[in-house]
Order: structure tokens, then sequence, then C-alpha cells
């Protein structure tokens, strides 16, 4: 199984020194005296900085760098009707499959419908189905499904899934769904058009909804060598993997493929072949650390510095353009007798301030650490930081790949 590599960094978030909204470079002042301040990002952007005091590297599982090859899920799909729901269902002049699939379903039950004749059902909605076949299922074992509407159905609350194929990939049938829906959302409508609506009642799950009629074949059957594809392209994962492998089954046991797959020679027996897996997968060994990297993500405005990242020498100073709207509002009032109508202009008074900048020093080969306690020192927002880092790549001062999401 699949599990996540653990990320060494740690989230810290950097203070600010006002209550202002920041959005890209300026202030705007408004007649009430709020300011809404913008820098680059967008409005309400957070900023992650990863690890101001990182813990040493430490020792991980093979389980959790990497995954035995073809030991893999698979992903099931298929086409149902949810029956029993309460005036929610799809209204069929919009949707006129749901009636056709449930004529087709009629029919196989043995009930003809004439074919003139098109029911205005409301508690009935066609759905589509999805779950994921898991690695080493058998036939008679259950699995989790989702259900979500395709249709016009506002709600599926209440609904039963009659029963429908789940097919892979290739077409083949490997599961058969069936079995009372529940929906974590809800919904009401009046009369009106207004409506109220919490989470999504449109879609819903099935505990152990899908039972496997057909297995997958077995990636572990056949002879040869095991590959442990590693979650992230590494070299030097690679390499210490290998020599972890070799220094427990000896040497010669696991070579290196390329900078993701390690191949290990392992028995042929397959009883044999699970407990030389379930040692492989306990053996520990460091990792090797992540490149240097700062992530931009420019819709939202944070900024993910990782560990590695080091700042050369430099000097930064950055400032901020105040914009400041005054609105007011100006009435002609005609003279006594005369012909005019009063008339309601408004009156804008824009005005612009230079605030003062700080200016900072990064010295040689500065650490996250000190990164962030520069940052911290001026109360930088992240459009701030976003713009301060670009410029520091451009100098030439930033060891690190800049990345933008």
């Amino acid at each position: 199984m699949r599990i996540p590599r653990k990320s060494p960094h740690v989230d810290v978030p950097i203070p600010r020194k006002n209550p202002h909204i920041h959005v890209r470079g300026f202030n705007l002042r408004g007649s009430n005296g709020r300011i809404l301040r913008a820098r680059i990002g967008a409005l309400g952007c957070v900023l992650a900085l990863l690890g101001a005091f990182l813990a040493p590297a430490h020792a991980e599982r093979i389980k959790d760098l990497a995954q035995v090859g073809g030991v893999r899920g698979n992903a099931l799909v298929g086409y149902g009707l949810v029956v029993g729901l309460d005036n929610s269902g799809d209204r069929t002049s919009q949707a006129p499959f749901t009636v056709q699939s449930l004529k087709n379903m009629l029919g196989e039950l043995g009930v003809n419908v004439p074919p003139n004749v098109n029911p205005q059902l409301k508690n009935v909605a066609a759905v589509a189905i999805h779950a994921e076949l898991p690695p080493f299922a058998k036939p008679g074992q259950t699995i989790d499904i989702t259900v979500s509407s395709i249709g016009n159905a506002v709600s599926l609350r209440g609904g039963s899934l009659l029963m429908a194929p789940l097919k892979g990939a290739d077409g083949q049938v490997y599961a058969i769904a069936q079995g009372n829906l529940v929906v974590g959302g809800f919904g009401a409508q009046g009369r009106d058009g207004s409506r109220v609506s919490v989470n999504v009642p449109s879609v819903g799950r099935i505990p152990n909804g899908a039972t496997v009629e057909r297995a997958v074949p077995n990636a572990l059957d056949g002879g040869g060598d095991i590959t442990l594809n590693l979650h992230r392209n590494d070299f030097t994962t690679a390499a210490r993997m290998v020599e972890a492998l070799n220094g427990a089954f000896g040497p010669g046991a696991a070579r290196a493929v390329d900078g993701v797959t390690v191949a290990v020679a392992a028995p042929t027996d397959p009883g044999a072949r699970i407990g030389f897996l379930a040692r492989v997968e306990n053996l520990e060994l460091t990792p090797g650390t992540a490149p240097a990297k700062v992530i931009v993500n420019a819709r939202t405005g944070t900024v993910v510095i990782g560990s590695q990242v080091r700042v050369m020498p430099a000097a930064v100073a950055h400032g901020a353009l105040t914009v400041t709207i005054n609105e007011a509002v100006q009435v002609s009032q005609p003279g006594s007798f005369g012909a005019g109508n009063t008339v309601v202009a408004p009156a804008s008074t824009v005005s612009t301030s230079q605030e003062g900048s700080r200016m900072f020093k990064f010295e040689g080969g500065a650490t996250l650490d000190e990164i962030v306690r520069a940052v911290n020192e001026v109360g930088a927002a992240p459009g701030d930081l976003i713009a301060i880092l670009e410029a520091l790549r451009q100098a030439g001062a930033l060891r690190a790949e800049l990345e933008v999401i």
C-alpha cells in the first residue's frame, strides 16, 4: 500500500504588523478611514514558510519511500438509478436518459412500457458510480463506492441505488453495486425559487456498497525481480536504498535502474516472496535531502521555502505606495421659483504617499531561519516576499529554483 512520504518541512506563519488586507503594492483608503492594502498576490493570501528549525535527517522505512511495482488500485466506474427520493429526483423533461434507463430496466424485469409513454418521475435520479478496486481484492469482498447525480436531481438523500455493474478500463465488470446512500449534505427549496444548501446533497457514499466479482491478475505471481518505485525522483535516495538492501540481503541483491526504480532479486515461490517483501518494506534508510526550491502560488499568494534554500550577500529595500481616496457628494439646489432640478454630483479626492521603506541585509549563505527572521522584522506581507524573492533571483543572490504554480 502506498503511504505518502512525510514532508520534513514545518509551516511557519509570518506575523503581520498591521491588520490591513494586502493586495499588490497599493493601499486604498476610503472616506470612512478604512484601509485596503494590496500587494502582489490575492486578497487574504496566506504565507507558509517551511521549517524555521528543522529536525536533522532521520531514517525512514522503505514502505514510506516507495511502492512495489504492479501493486496498485484500479479505477471502476458505472451507471445506475437511485430510487425512493422525496420529490428531489431528475426532472425527466430535461433529463430524458433517466426515463430511458428506467424503461430498459423495467423491460428486463418483464414490465413493458409503451413507447409513447414517458413517465414524469420525481423520485428517480440517474447517477454515476465510481470506486477503486484495491490490489489483491478477491471475489466476494466488498468495497466502498461514491454515487454522484449526473442529471438535475436536487438531492439524493434517502435514496437507494439499484443493482449496477462497475467496469474497469478494459470494459470488463469487476464489481456489482447496490445499497442505501449515506448523504452528508442537505438542501431545501421554496416555491419562489429560494434555496438553502448545506454541503453537497447530490453526492453520497455507500460503505461496502459493491461486491467484487472478478479479481485482477496478481502482479507478484510471476518470478523474477521485484521493482520498488520511489514516490519522488531522487538519485541519492535510490543509491541509499540499494545500499540498505545489499546490506540486508547480501551484495548484488539490489540494483538501481534509474532515479526512481530499484530492482531486487526475490524468491520465486509466492509465499516466500510475501515474506521477503515484508522484510524489505521495513528496512530503514536516510533519504536524500530535497532540492533547494521556492514554490510560489500566484493565485493565493502562498510561498513555500525549502530548508536547503540559501541567499547570498544582498541588501533589500521594499516600500509601498499608499493611495487615499475620499468620496463626497455635492448637491446642487436651484433657486427659489426656478425651473431647474436638484442635482446630486459625486466628488472624489485622490492623493498618494510613499511609505518609508526599510532596508535589510542578507549575510552570505543565509539560512531559512535567517530569512524568516529578516522578513518578520520588516513585517513583509506575502506579496512583498514574492517580489523580494523574484528580485533576488534576478540578481543571482537566490540559490534555489523558483517555481510558480
